[in-house]
């Protein structure tokens, strides 16, 4: 019975090993399955050169390029005027933005000029004894003394005689004394150096006004600047005089600017260089926001492409017979979002937008549009 059942499973055995084999056989000529090719679509653009404009963008807020702030050298009290000075308030040239009480100084510059004029006039019979060639010349200046107008030259001295005389009797310094009391008399009216407008003030009518207080702000609104940090790579690009597009933030008003001055010197903490776009127009305002366009230079025999086209390597990619490939380029400008390129030949094919995990060889057919325009 022992020998039947050991038959048995030797039989079971071989046969299985029969079967195991023929099956590894099998699979073994079973060909292997073969993966298709991906080819993908790309948008291709097909390159001719020409000239490109490079273009700097930048931005800024307009500051009045006349602008005074106002302090005053003396001390005193507003005096009440028929224009308020308040922030918009319009004054013409010459116009007296802010009148001080200088009356006890203005009497101080009368009693000067009132000793002056004792002065020159107790000399006038020694000059009429000693010195009758000059004595009608300084006759009709005293004549023409006026104590309530502005104290007049003193008349020129023609001999070092003449000269120690009058010297002698004090009348030099006496009129340089008067000369400068009535000049600090004139800083108790501060008038309008231009044509322009009040944005600040910062004091009232009958307030009392130290030295050295600020008292507002003054601008001329006709012309504006807007001051612009650029890398220092546009140092050499920039000339006074270029023009430039400037727009708003919702880029619905447009106007025109020119460069005005370029700074000579580069900001070493951050590197750039600093550049003043001067601009006219009755709708600005100071302290805009606006955006700006230089046209630095035009790059003949060149292209454009978005930047993210251009390979770390310096090198693009190119299609030829539907494999990609890339050659090396030169660039020459870049901006935010483009490259500015030279050495790519007419007629070459590139890539017209970005192709995610692309590479040398891949392979690549173009697209093309097969929609049709919708009948009306």
């Amino acid at each position: 019975m022992r020998k039947i059942i050991l038959s048995i499973i030797g039989i079971l055995f071989v046969a299985l090993s029969f079967y195991v084999a023929n099956t590894l056989i099998a699979n073994k000529n079973k060909p292997k399955p073969v993966k298709e090719k991906v080819v993908k679509t790309v948008f291709i653009d097909t390159v001719k050169n020409g000239t490109v404009k490079i273009v700097i963008p930048a931005n800024g807020n307009l500051v009045a390029k006349r602008r005074v702030e106002l302090f005053s050298e003396v001390q005193g009290v507003f005096k009440p005027s028929n224009i308020l000075f308040k922030p918009g308030q319009k004054y013409s040239k010459g116009q007296a933005l802010i009148r001080i009480n200088a009356s006890e100084y203005y009497a101080s510059v009368q009693s000067s000029k009132s000793n002056l004029y004792n002065t020159l006039a107790a000399i006038m019979p020694d000059l009429r004894l000693d010195f009758p060639d000059v004595y009608e010349k300084w006759k009709n200046y005293l004549n023409n003394f006026d104590l309530s107008k502005t104290t007049p030259k003193l008349p020129e001295m023609t001999s070092d005689k003449e000269n120690y005389f009058i010297t002698g009797r004090g009348i030099i310094s006496n009129y340089y004394n008067v000369k400068n009391l009535e000049q600090r008399l004139s800083k108790y009216t501060i008038a309008a150096p231009f044509s322009g407008i009040l944005t600040q003030a910062l004091v009232t009518e009958g307030s009392l006004i130290r030295s050295g207080q600020k008292l507002g702000e003054f601008i001329d609104p006709l012309v504006y600047e807007m001051e612009v940090a650029l890398s220092k790579g546009y140092a050499s690009l920039l000339k006074v005089g270029e023009s430039v597009q400037l727009k708003n933030l919702d880029g619905t008003e447009f106007y025109k600017g020119k460069v005005s001055r370029v700074n000579g010197s580069i900001d070493t903490a951050t590197q750039t260089i600093t550049a003043y776009i001067e601009v006219k127009d009755d709708a600005l305002k100071e302290g805009m926001y606006l955006e700006a366009t230089l046209d630095a230079k035009e790059e003949l025999d060149a292209i454009e492409i978005d930047r993210n086209l251009f390979l770390e390597s310096k090198q693009v990619f190119v299609i030829r017979d539907s494999i990609l490939d890339v050659i090396a380029v030169n660039p020459v400008h870049f901006s935010d979002t483009k490259v500015v390129l030279k050495g790519v030949p007419n007629g070459t094919v590139i890539l017209k937008k970005a192709v995610p995990g692309a590479y040398a060889g891949m392979l690549v057919k173009p697209f093309k549009s097969t929609g049709k325009k919708a009948k009306k």
